[in-house]
Order: C-alpha cells, then sequence, then structure tokens
C-alpha cells in the first residue's frame, strides 16, 4: 500500500473522506425515462472506493433535461431511485454527492418530456448539435430568454432538488456552474445580454448563482454546498470574452462569504480547450478559503505533485473511473490501468461499457 497525499483521508466540511480522490461528475446516459435505476446502483457502488463520488449532472427540472436518458430529481420516483444508489454507495463506506445540472439552451425538445421548455438567460442560440434518441443529430434550437417569474422559478427548483437530495440520501450537492450549462449561461456575456439586473455587469451576471447558493442553504445549510466552475472552458459554446478572469476572481470572493463547501475547478485543456492559466488558480485560492477540487486529465503522478502544492485539496478522475471500477486500488497498489476504454459506449442505455469492465486480474 502507498503512503502518498492523495491515498490520505481528509475532512471535508464536517464530512470524513477515506482518501482525496474524487470520482468526477460523468454523463453516462443510462437513467431510462430520465429515472434512476439499479443498473446505475451497481455502477456508482463497484467505484465507491473513491473519497467522495459526484454523479453525473442531474436536472433540477424537466425543462433541464436537455441530453438523452439523463436522470432528474424532481419527482417521487426519481428520488426513490437515488435511494438505491446511495444506499448502495454508503454500504461501501463511501461518500456521494448529486450534481445538480441544468442544461438551460444545451438542449432539443426532442429531449424533453411534454410541456418543458428550453429556456437561457437571453435568446441566443448556441452554435453546434446535439444526439436525440428521436430524431438524431440536431440543431440546437434559440432558447426562450427567461422572464423574472422564470428566473425565480427556476431558482425554486434548484432548492426543491437540494431538499430531494439530501431526501434521497446524499450526502451533499453540487451545483454545475461550468459547461456552458444554465449557471455559466448566465455568467458569460456572451450568452446573457440582458439589460435587466441579472446581465450586464459582472455582479448582476453573477446573481442567479449566488441567489441560488443563498436559497439553498437555508433548506440543506451551506456545509452540504459545492459548486463546479470551468473557468477558460469552451464547451456547449462558451467563447472567451475579455472580463473574465474579473469575474472568477469577484465569483472566489463572493463563493467565500456564503461560506460554500467548496470550489471544484476543471480544466478541459486535455480534451482540446485552453489550459486554465496558473494565475487564475492562484486568484482563486487567494481568494478561496475552503475546499478546492482540480479536475481534468490527471493521472496519478501528476495528482499528487498537485496536492503537494497546496493550491488543491482534492482531485477528481473521471474517464479513468470508466474503464477502471477499482481505480483507488490500482492506485494504492501500484497496479498499471486498463487501457481498454469503449469510447462507443460512453452514453448508450445498457450495461456495455457501463458496468462490465473487468477488476485488476493480480
Amino acid at each position: 500500500m502507498r503512503n502518498t497525499k492523495l491515498m490520505s483521508p481528509y475532512k471535508l466540511g464536517n464530512i470524513e473522506l477515506k482518501n482525496r480522490i474524487v470520482m468526477a461528475p460523468m454523463t453516462r446516459s443510462r437513467a431510462i425515462g430520465n429515472v434512476p435505476n439499479q443498473l446505475m446502483a451497481e455502477y456508482y457502488k463497484q467505484r465507491a472506493a473513491a473519497g467522495l463520488i459526484i454523479t453525473e449532472g442531474t436536472s433540477p427540472s424537466p425543462n433541464g433535461l436537455g441530453y438523452s436518458r439523463i436522470p432528474g430529481i424532481y419527482s417521487e420516483a426519481q428520488v426513490e431511485g437515488w435511494k438505491k444508489i446511495t444506499e448502495a454507495v454508503h454500504s461501501k463506506n463511501g461518500k456521494i454527492f448529486v450534481q445538480l445540472m441544468h442544461t438551460g439552451r444545451i438542449s432539443h425538445q426532442a429531449n424533453m418530456p411534454e410541456g418543458a421548455v428550453i429556456i437561457s438567460s437571453s435568446a441566443v442560440k448556441p452554435s453546434g448539435q446535439m444526439w436525440t434518441d428521436a430524431l438524431g443529430m440536431q440543431d440546437f434550437p434559440i432558447p426562450k430568454e427567461m422572464s423574472g417569474e422564470e428566473i425565480n422559478h427556476t431558482k425554486r427548483e434548484y432548492v426543491s432538488a437540494a431538499v430531494n437530495g439530501i431526501k434521497a440520501g446524499f450526502d451533499g450537492i453540487e451545483l454545475h456552474g461550468a459547461n456552458g450549462y444554465l449557471i455559466e449561461q448566465f455568467l458569460s456575456p456572451i450568452s446573457n445580454i440582458r439589460k435587466d439586473n441579472y446581465g450586464g455587469s459582472i455582479e448582476n451576471r453573477s446573481r442567479f448563482l449566488l441567489e441560488i447558493i443563498e436559497e439553498v442553504n437555508k433548506v440543506i445549510g451551506i456545509d452540504k454546498v459545492g459548486l463546479r466552475l470551468s473557468p477558460y472552458g469552451v464547451a456547449s459554446d462558451m467563447p472567451h470574452y475579455p472580463e473574465i478572469v474579473d469575474t472568477y476572481k469577484y465569483l472566489a470572493e463572493k463563493l467565500n462569504d456564503t461560506g460554500i463547501l467548496y470550489i471544484h475547478l476543471v480544466d478541459h485543456s486535455g480534451m482540446g480547450a485552453p489550459e486554465v492559466p496558473l494565475d487564475i488558480k492562484k486568484a482563486i485560492r487567494n481568494r478561496f478559503e475552503r475546499t478546492l477540487i482540480f479536475s481534468g486529465g490527471y493521472t496519478m503522478e501528476r495528482a499528487e505533485s498537485e496536492l503537494e502544492t497546496g493550491f488543491a485539496n482534492l482531485i477528481a478522475f473521471g474517464r479513468p473511473f470508466i474503464n477502471n471500477p477499482d481505480l483507488v486500488e490500482r492506485f494504492n497498489n501500484g497496479w498499471l490501468l486498463s487501457k481498454d476504454l469503449d469510447m462507443n459506449t460512453f452514453y448508450t442505455p445498457d450495461k456495455k461499457g457501463y458496468t462490465d469492465y473487468a477488476l485488476y486480474a493480480k
């Protein structure tokens, strides 16, 4: 067994983590009918040796179900489905947060239930296409600009989803403020061209996120709330803008004031996006006193080095957890990682490429 910082325990607020390895949120599209199921419970249980699991993006609302077969957490059936998953993870002494992801304009009507509406900060059409089970690849439509009442309603949906997360047995929630989804659509002046108090200045564009955090805090406590951010990410048609550094400096200060449990900072440079500059990481670290999680293409060696710098407290791994359900054990024992990764089954509906990856053969 290795005596490394990565394998050492860590106290995340009031939660005792058995190591500093986080399983990053990854959309896997196995929630048939948008309801979590037994197959998903098996998948997460297989990976429960992680210090913390953050689930795949989970919609707080029918309006947020942008992708095929992603789960929600707004109905009784969904809460009951998630209970099976949290019980499975807890049976292995694991900890698990649900990631609340409203896709906003990154959506298509063919992926949404009847009556759902594609909404965003502004009626700005994103470039690109997305997969739909019914119609194949489709262009993104023009979203509906949210009215003041729709903003308030959506905030209430986040609050309700957070409450449902605790009912379902989760140890906490992560708000998805990254990857070009609804929260980041408010943060960016490219996707947010509003003229009211939710648009224009950095303070106004940050308001939607900060108000969600304030309201969620009232019902589940700030010690159970984390946030994912992706400065310099370009996913979902998020071009860079001149005040991007100032935006995230402001956010780090405000987030520190809220008492939020952690910031989960994702770097997509391994997938072709620009690298998150060291200056931004330092700026956030200098302004935010609590836990920082870094993710983005980490190896065990690079993760160990990052932890030693003191910038990050925890390191999240994504794709290595797909084909290495025993990733923590492989790290701990110095075993080779599997190279058997089938990208064609990342988003398919069954167990192939999901729960059938082999454990290390000694």
